[in-house]
């Protein structure tokens, strides 16, 4: 059974179709990338994927529950977190307390036990502070335990995100360009990384420019071009595609066999290197 399901999904703004009948299944326990040129409609699918914006037609379907037209919380609530293309980071609060923020959907202390401060909430926020450094540890940001936001690096907070969507306990996790600005061995860890998450269980939809990490994670990759379905696959038939090929580096290219054949040729030499 799938995890996710979209279904003839399109998003309009005016007459531009930024998404157009998109349909495609997520299996569970996968690293599924979503790639394309710039203005593709990547970030925006993830933003439909996780209720920031409505659809224009079209289902979301995630496990047995139709998410489609939800609130962003509902997809929250049953189990989709997503991090950001541009850092959503809470500067005026501390590492720790941004991780915190994710637990609030599991949070059960009404207002009259936080005005009293009952021994109940006094239970709880310890068990949210003990919960959110743990997560903290498990991507790397133990030494920022103490830390404000303001003054981490940023390649510690886009992991930051990263921990804080871990917060919210979710079987699908969106990530949208999590190696943008990242130099190449903080890309390499974040290969890890994604390894870790799919081992704890959690299934990654991955949107992201840096086509070494995408060809060394990805057990399926779906191609967007103007918002359309170029492609789709396993990444060793992707990389193949001439559909793909000349999406990104124009139809000369795509036409040329042996300039084609040496651009996959050298995708497979950067995974390997990858590796």
């Amino acid at each position: 059974m799938s995890m996710l399901r979209v279904e003839g999904l399109s998003k309009k703004f005016g007459g531009l179709n930024a998404i157009e009948d998109l349909s495609f299944d997520i299996q569970p326990g996968a690293v599924y990338s979503i790639i394309g040129p710039n203005g593709a409609g990547k970030t925006t699918l993830l933003n439909l994927l996780s209720g920031v914006y409505q659809p224009s037609a079209g289902r979301i379907v995630f496990g047995e529950h139709d998410l489609t037209r939800r609130a962003p919380y509902e997809f929250a609530a049953n189990g989709i977190a997503r991090t950001f293309q541009n850092l959503q980071v809470f500067f005026n609060m501390s590492a720790l307390e941004n991780v915190m923020v994710g637990r609030y959907l599991h949070e059960r202390c009404g207002l009259v036990a936080a005005l009293l401060r009952s021994p109940r909430l006094t239970r709880a926020e310890h068990a949210c502070r003990k919960e959110a450094a743990e997560l903290m540890r498990y991507v790397g940001l133990g030494d920022y335990l103490s830390a404000s936001a303001d003054a981490m690096p940023y390649g510690a907070l886009k992991r930051l995100e990263i921990a804080r969507a871990l917060a919210t306990r979710p079987k699908l996790m969106l990530l949208d360009e999590p190696a943008a600005g990242l130099n190449p061995t903080e890309a390499l860890e974040l290969d890890g990384l994604i390894g870790k998450l799919t081992g704890r269980g959690v299934t990654v939809v991955l949107v992201e420019h840096n086509m070494r990490l995408v060809m060394g994670v990805s057990d399926h990759i779906l191609v967007l071009d103007y918002g359309r379905k170029l492609a789709e696959g396993p990444a060793a038939t992707v990389r193949n595609d001439p559909k793909v090929i000349e999406a990104y580096l124009g139809s000369a290219v795509a036409q040329d066999d042996a300039f084609g054949s040496a651009i996959a040729s050298a995708v497979a030499l950067a995974v390997e290197m990858h590796r």
